[in-house]
């Protein structure tokens, strides 16, 4: 079974910096995209980023462009994500997802595999 642990959530200031980690197992991992989604109270899930782990390519949600940075460590078949200069509209449930594809595309159209979310609140 696909399974995918998110961890990290916490509370920080604004301007400070979180790293979310997702643990995946139960599939190969090269074969898959990888993506981060999130979701605040009241509002539509949102694609936050995604890796390919074949490629190694990244793609980022317009809202977190130049202050999120995604990477993999394929060896422990985790995904990080690094959040820098948060915000409080970053606030959020932040969600790891996984594709059986080598491409991003899921990062607009949803992921197949979800794992349970980790909360990230940015106080001002």
């Amino acid at each position: 079974d696909v399974q995918l642990q998110a961890s990290g959530g916490g509370l920080v200031q604004a301007g400070g910096s979180l790293r979310l980690s997702c643990a995946a197992s139960g599939f190969t991992f090269d074969d898959y995209a990888i993506g981060w989604f999130r979701q605040a109270p009241g509002k539509e899930r949102e694609g936050v980023s995604c890796i390919s782990i074949h490629y190694g390519s990244a793609y980022y949600g317009e809202s977190v462009k130049g202050r999120f940075t995604t990477s993999s460590d394929n060896a422990k078949n985790t995904v990080y994500l690094q959040m820098d200069s948060l915000k409080p509209e970053d606030t959020a449930v932040y969600y790891c997802a996984a594709d059986p594809q080598w491409y991003c595309s899921g990062l607009w159209t949803g992921m197949d595999h979800w794992g349970k979310g980790t909360l990230v609140t940015v106080s001002s």
